[in-house]
């Protein structure tokens, strides 16, 4: 059988969760994931340095995928930040329902919490660019360095914020996670009351 010439990143990412799922465990190198997959190992090297960029990747694609969807939206750009916010969860967490195998293994079956951390960091940095861009209202305060913190706070409560709703979500049992979505709902809404 011929080896495959090209390969994307989306490929990469569909056959790393593959083989995760499909054997319990990360596979053991670059180049026996290569060699099962039917590429030239410098082929990965083309689009990820390591399995630790990849597997940021994977969220990063959850987070893209969901911007995308939203975007489709007629109605979502004139929601207001509130509802962009739960509309952002909503469609995230069904996009993380549609590939939780991987999701559980990744967050609850890796004993080292700080790589599980580390999977999440491109995610983080992409969604606290969302979270400003939602421009959410703030306290008025004419000061620029105040202003600075408000703007940080802000980030880092919503990156908790999701954090913390992944976490439900992960021990959700109950049918189609509708708990979750009772969750997402009230912490939202509770985030904009002042």
């Amino acid at each position: 059988m011929a080896k495959k010439k090209t390969i994307t990143r989306s490929d990469l990412i569909s056959m790393y969760m593959e083989s995760l799922l499909e054997h319990n465990a990360p596979p053991k190198s670059i180049y026996s994931f290569a060699k099962s997959n039917n590429f030239d190992e410098a082929l990965f090297y083309e689009h990820f340095g390591n399995f630790e960029a990849l597997e940021q990747a994977i969220f990063i694609a959850f987070f893209d995928n969901t911007l995308i969807v939203l975007s489709k939206s007629a109605d979502y750009e004139s929601f207001d930040s509130r509802n962009k916010l739960i509309s952002f969860y909503y469609t995230f967490f069904e996009i993380l329902t549609a590939n939780r195998s991987y999701v559980v293994y990744a967050l609850q079956n890796e004993k080292n919490h700080l790589k599980k951390l580390r999977a999440l960091f491109k995610l983080k940095q992409s969604f606290t660019q969302y979270i400003e861009s939602l421009n959410i209202p703030l306290l008025d305060i004419k000061q620029e360095a105040i202003e600075k913190v408000q703007n940080k706070t802000l980030q880092e409560s919503a990156w908790m914020q999701l954090l913390v709703t992944i976490k439900f979500w992960l021990e959700d049992t109950s049918s189609s996670f509708e708990k979750t979505d009772i969750f997402i709902e009230k912490s939202v809404n509770t985030s904009f009351e002042q």
